[in-house]
């Protein structure tokens, strides 16, 4: 299973999340809660660098187990723009795949 973390300042801003496992929803290459998670997750990361200018430390590791975890966001309109449509579309993948994904914001 996929989970999400998203960690949440007191004003209710994204501050960071972390993504950890696998959907195992279908074949290896074949499994498409884990390409959603995947490029809904770095073209957020992309749209910070490249679009906000913004630099996030990232941590990632495919090889085992599946782990990205992004820290130092902005908590600036346009990021938190970027990083709350993450989010919705998570919570979309979620609802369709509730066995494969599970999503948590933490305070």
């Amino acid at each position: 299973m996929i989970r999400a973390q998203f960690t949440l300042n007191s004003n209710r801003r994204i501050t960071g999340f972390t993504i950890t496992g696998h959907a195992d929803a279908g074949p290896y290459g074949q499994d498409i809660v884990c390409a959603a998670v995947s490029a809904l997750t770095t073209s957020t990361i992309n749209g910070l660098e490249h679009i906000v200018h913004v630099k996030p430390q990232v941590e990632s590791d495919n090889q085992n187990g599946g782990f990205v975890k992004v820290t130092a966001l902005g908590v600036d309109h346009d990021s938190q723009l970027l990083l709350n449509t993450l989010l919705n579309g998570l919570l979309d993948i979620q609802q369709s795949y509730p066995d494969n994904i599970e999503v948590k914001m933490l305070n």
